[in-house]
């Protein structure tokens, strides 16, 4: 079957970057980036764990599921740098994932509904399937990068706060949460350029994934000479027969 078909691979990976994009948002939207948890010694007073997210701050008594303060303009006043960076590049590697998965989608399309040989005229400013995938897995190793080093840096930042002041900060379940989408991301863009590898034998180099020439001026294309001399005397001397009056 050749590359022009649609294969499961490239449908997996098409749903393996939506599960990935739907794990980031999970990420940016939950109030679970850190966890600061505050001890008291009264015995008539409990625990408090303050919940800090990207956007709002969450404080909880033990046991509790209602916030004693809830905070939703938390993201105008982050004081906390990792965060600070993980409020522009999530949102980033949301948007190159979702541009990836749109080339991902064009490119389905592209080998289910359209003609394997493109117009003449149009052949030049087409992009083939492949190339449609070989782009979604770069954006997708992109986005992966934008969203996994900020998501690592958490952790290391929250031993940082530790050691500078107490050891009340945790990171919480939203880290886990982005760097499992970040993997998903990066097996994506794997299995895209290991499908486009697969592929090399489309008329494009396999580094330009646009028609080097139109596949369809191939069947018109004029005869060498050596085919025409092949031809029988009657099919080239053919008498011409003028009448005159």
């Amino acid at each position: 079957m050749g590359c022009r078909d649609v294969h499961a691979a490239t449908v997996l990976a098409f749903l393996s970057g939506t599960a990935s994009v739907a794990g980031l948002l999970a990420a940016v939207l939950l109030p679970n980036w850190r966890q600061m948890r505050l001890y008291t010694f009264n015995k008539n007073e409990r625990n408090v764990t303050v919940y800090t997210g990207l956007w709002i701050k969450c404080a909880r008594f033990d046991g509790s599921r209602d916030c004693v303060i809830y905070d939703p303009q938390w993201y105008t006043a982050v004081d906390q740098l990792d965060l600070r960076v993980l409020q522009f590049a999530l949102p980033l590697s949301m948007f190159t994932a979702v541009s990836a998965l749109f080339l991902c989608l064009i490119g389905m399309c592209n080998t289910a509904f359209v003609s394997s040989v493109p117009n003449v005229k149009l052949a030049r400013c087409l992009v083939n399937s492949a190339g449609c995938h070989l782009v979604a897995g770069l954006l997708f190793l992109l986005a992966c990068a934008i969203c996994l080093t900020p998501s690592i840096w958490v952790i290391f930042y929250n031993n940082y706060l530790n050691r500078k002041y107490e050891p009340v900060f945790s990171f919480d379940i939203s880290v886990f949460i982005a760097i499992a989408s970040a993997g998903g991301l990066f097996f994506t863009s794997v299995l895209l350029c290991l499908w486009y590898c697969a592929c090399k034998s489309l008329p494009s180099p396999f580094w330009q994934p646009l028609y080097s020439h139109a596949p369809s001026m191939h069947s018109y294309a004029s005869q060498p000479y050596s085919a025409r001399s092949r031809l029988s005397a009657m099919e080239i001397d053919i008498p011409v027969v003028t009448h005159t009056s």
